[in-house]
């Protein structure tokens, strides 16, 4: 059975990439870690900034990985278990591994990241696009 998708529109030509990208976001599981994305209104001359701030309480940055990869922002964290001989009497808290993805706008850079009071923050930019025109010239064919 074939889907009819919103984008194939046939004045929307081209866009099979950001129906790819709607797929990919709406396929993302909801849950851990909880997240923010914040707009930071920009100062004189400053692009649009954004930030995604992720609760990762009890994760170190060893054991926190960030990629961007094709215009997706990666972030995975990896706890493993402490070996010893510790006995629990209750355990409410578990290591645990994730993996979150983002998937970005063409042209938003990512400007870094940091790790403080258990929260990652993730600063991203997306500068003003320049506009472009430009005359096509007709052919005439004998």
């Amino acid at each position: 059975m074939s889907r009819i998708s919103s984008l194939s529109n046939p004045f929307l030509l081209g866009f099979d990439e950001v129906e790819r990208a709607l797929d990919r976001v709406t396929k993302a599981a909801e849950g851990y870690p909880p997240y923010n994305v914040e707009r930071i209104d920009p100062e004189d001359g400053e692009p649009l900034r954004l930030r995604i701030t992720l609760a990762v309480a009890g994760f170190t940055e060893q054991q926190l990985d960030i990629t961007l990869e094709e215009r997706e922002l990666t972030i995975r964290g990896r706890q493993t278990e402490e070996p010893g001989n510790r006995i629990f009497l209750h355990r409410g808290i578990a290591a645990r591994q994730f993996q979150r993805t983002f998937v970005l706008a063409e042209g938003m850079n990512v400007l870094g990241a940091e790790l403080k009071n258990g929260l990652l923050s993730i600063d991203l930019a997306r500068p003003e696009p320049t506009r472009q025109a430009r005359r096509i010239d007709i052919v005439s064919r004998p």
